[in-house]
């Protein structure tokens, strides 16, 4: 009995050392994890007091091989963004946006890269161009040197195939009445749509009658080679002229400053963003010049006459035939289109230009000759 009272102490002595020991061992450490803590908080205290912030998280990023995702609206933007060609002109701004924006341009006039001049050629169109199996022939091949841009009625749904270049080439259009102000507004909304691409460097207004009576080639360097903007631009004192001037307009526009032409023109892209940049002439044209003034005949030849006068060549590429009287213009139908008629249209100009270069007449229309 005595030893086993003996061996029950003993057990009972060791059970009581070990758990008087255990908190003792926690406690050291306790202890040992806190003074690390503290030589660490001291340590990183003395790094960003002598270091910075900015530098410990700038090596911290730099070692991390971790890429956040970027959405396309954190994309850096490079020159290809400012500079590559919309393929489909279809938009949802707003004219005065669309102007806007078109009106930007760089003052600079060394491209930073390689840049190609192309010619935008701009229908003005109420629907179908009949026409366009021959524009197809006349552009095929010199897919890098042009453009093209079609303002038809908002109505009108175009049926052309893949493969045609005028395939989505129809631009935000809205109604457009005949010698009035909206005239003029689809024309600044078709060179505004063109300005948008930085390659167009000239610009052409054409109507779904008109036809190519010379190759691409041939008008592509002829325009790029002038000096000038092709504009008609004339002082007419008869009634069809300055007896449509208002007195309303002046002083901004005075009678011996108001000028007649052609609404069918050609310009480079200094002149077409004057055009569509333009607050100072557009609100009295518009409030005083309505039929019998009729305001695409005089609102951009009074305007750039003013302005950049010098920059026009006074003639438009278009040429008319008025010899059988009436309101309109002669119309070419099937029975005038022969060989001899367009010999005959391209010989009959005989003026000089760009130091005796002849003129050439480049495109007949139903209604037009367009003249170079």
């Amino acid at each position: 009995m005595e030893s086993r009272a003996m061996v029950l102490e003993e057990g009972k002595e060791r059970t009581t050392n070990q758990v008087k020991g255990l908190p003792i061992t926690l406690l050291r450490v306790l202890i040992l994890f806190v003074t690390i803590c503290a030589v660490f908080s001291v340590i990183s205290i003395y790094t960003l007091k002598h270091f910075g912030i900015e530098s410990v998280v700038t090596t911290s990023v730099m070692k991390s091989s971790f890429q956040p995702c970027r959405g396309e609206q954190d994309r850096l933007l490079d020159l290809e963004d400012w500079i590559r060609p919309n393929s489909n002109p279809i938009h949802n701004m707003s004219d005065k946006e669309l102007l806007w924006r078109a009106s930007f341009g760089s003052r600079i006039k060394d491209y930073p890269f390689k840049r190609v001049p192309k010619v935008a050629f701009m229908f003005l169109t109420k629907g179908p161009l009949p026409l366009a199996p021959l524009w197809e022939r006349f552009f095929k091949g010199n897919e890098r040197l042009y453009s093209i841009y079609v303002h038809s009625l908002p109505s009108f749904q175009p049926q052309f195939s893949r493969s045609s270049v005028f395939y989505n080439r129809q631009i935000p259009s809205k109604v457009a009445e005949w010698g009035r102000m909206s005239m003029c507004d689809a024309e600044r909304r078709l060179l505004a749509n063109a300005l948008l691409d930085i390659y167009n460097e000239q610009f052409v207004l054409l109507s779904e009658s008109c036809i190519p009576l010379y190759n691409f080639s041939f008008v592509y360097n002829y325009i790029m080679e002038s000096k000038h903007s092709f504009m008609s631009v004339f002082d007419d004192p008869g009634p069809y002229g300055r007896g449509r001037y208002r007195n309303e307009m002046a002083p901004l526009v005075n009678i011996t400053q108001w000028r007649k032409g052609s609404q069918w023109f050609e310009v480079n892209r200094k002149i077409a963003t004057s055009i569509v940049e333009d607050t100072r002439y557009y609100p009295i044209f518009e409030k005083y010049c309505r039929p019998a003034c009729y305001v695409d005949e005089h609102y951009f030849p009074t305007m750039l006459s003013i302005e950049a006068g010098k920059a026009l060549a006074n003639r438009s590429l278009t040429w008319v035939d008025w010899s059988r009287g009436g309101a309109h213009p002669a119309s070419f139908g099937k029975s005038d289109i022969r060989e001899e008629f367009i010999v005959r249209i391209r010989s009959r100009h005989h003026c000089k230009y760009m130091k005796g270069t002849p003129q050439f007449v480049f495109f007949l229309q139903e209604n037009f000759l367009l003249v170079l």
